[in-house]
């Protein structure tokens, strides 16, 4: 059996301001601001994350950041930018 990529995230909080606290297998923490993705003009689907019930419901999901209604987050290359800074910010 191959083991687990090291980029799977096995844990996730939800922080204020749009912000997320992840955890990878391979024990890497850091910080998601999502702030900018969330409350842009050009947000579209992650618009919804505006309402802090919806986000306040992210869990992992087979390795990756996840919200009902099929949001997701690209685990691989959140790792690489937290590896290096402690925090990702997409836009």
């Amino acid at each position: 059996m191959t083991p687990s990529a090291p980029w799977r995230v096995t844990d996730v909080q939800p922080l204020p301001d749009y912000r997320l606290k992840v955890r990878f297998r391979d024990k890497t923490e850091g910080i998601v601001d999502l702030s900018r993705l969330v409350t842009g003009e050009g947000a579209g689907v992650f618009a919804a994350l505006r309402d802090p019930a919806l986000f306040a419901q992210v869990r992992v999901e087979c390795g990756a950041v996840t919200w009902p209604g099929g949001l997701d987050l690209a685990p691989d290359a959140m790792h690489e930018v937290i590896r290096q800074r402690g925090e990702w910010v997409p836009d």
